[in-house]
């Protein structure tokens, strides 16, 4: 049996001359990251980095999966909470977009990885396996507030004159490289500058408006947008989006794409990044 008798494109069925035989179904690896929380506005904390799964999956030759890269959730305006991220999806594993930061006694959302709290509310919630909580605000006049929680650590909470930092995301070499994802967002403050952005693409909040607005979250990290100071107003800013990253051995034929990945052969392995949604066939 030679490598004609396989003409579709899957990897499946992959040849291997050695052998003279073909390789069953293979076991793909992949990294889903959903998209980041926004940041609260006025008196706000940091959005919560988006879900953080990466594992493998067995996968089906002739078979189309459906991926979804989240977009990031948008920033709170001067009277609301932050947005949450969305989901992203490969297949049947599904990473939820991160918590927006909560705003000045509006409360944090849950998600990824939740939100951190605004003055006078409470932070939110990250689910299991994927992030976590994010920060404590600190209720006194100063406004400061929690950094989002991230992949790796939770968000950070406010002192009596500091806002927490965003939580750390996590780090991957999925792709050949060392690549952190996923990072929360800095809480705002209302008299001194905000807390830092989480590693992995977290944006730092920002002092008193109108000083300044919160930059994005880093695009394709999943970060948490930063928390807006309190002073009379102002807006959040806006989570990352997401990315989904597949990989599997060379020996296998390259699978069929749309949505335009990156496609890379990396130490061995063929490695589809999508920053934005499509299909891969094996």
């Amino acid at each position: 049996m030679g490598l004609r008798s396989n003409p579709g494109n899957f990897i499946s069925a992959a040849y291997n001359p050695a052998v003279n035989v073909f390789f069953s179904t293979p076991t793909v690896d992949y990294l889903v990251v959903a998209g980041g929380g926004g940041g609260g506005g006025d008196g706000g904390g940091g959005g919560g980095g988006g879900g953080y799964l990466e594992s493998t999956l067995s996968v089906a030759g002739g078979t189309s999966y459906t991926v979804t890269v989240g977009a990031g959730g948008a920033g709170g305006s001067p009277t609301s909470a932050g947005t949450s991220g969305s989901n992203s999806v490969f297949a049947s594993i599904t990473s939820t977009g991160g918590g927006g930061g909560g705003r000045a006694l509006t409360n944090a959302l849950n998600g990824g990885s939740g939100g951190g709290a605004g003055y006078g509310s409470s932070a939110g919630t990250g689910t299991s396996g994927q992030g976590n909580n994010g920060g404590a605000g600190f209720n006194n006049t100063n406004y400061p507030c929690g950094g989002g929680g991230g992949a790796n650590a939770v968000g950070g909470s406010a002192t009596s004159t500091a806002s927490g930092a965003g939580g750390a995301g996590k780090t991957t070499t999925i792709a050949g490289i060392a690549a952190t994802y996923a990072g929360g967002g800095g809480g705002g403050n209302g008299t001194t500058g905000g807390g830092a952005g989480g590693s992995g693409g977290g944006a730092a909040g920002t002092g008193p408006y109108p000083a300044a607005t919160p930059s994005a979250a880093t695009a394709n990290t999943g970060g948490g947008g930063g928390g807006q100071g309190n002073n009379g107003g102002g807006s959040g800013g806006t989570g990352g989006s997401g990315i989904v990253i597949v990989r599997h051995s060379s020996a296998y034929r390259q699978a069929t794409t749309t949505g335009s990945p990156t496609i890379t052969q990396v130490n061995g392995n063929i490695v589809y990044t999508f920053t934005g949604s499509g299909t891969i066939t094996f």
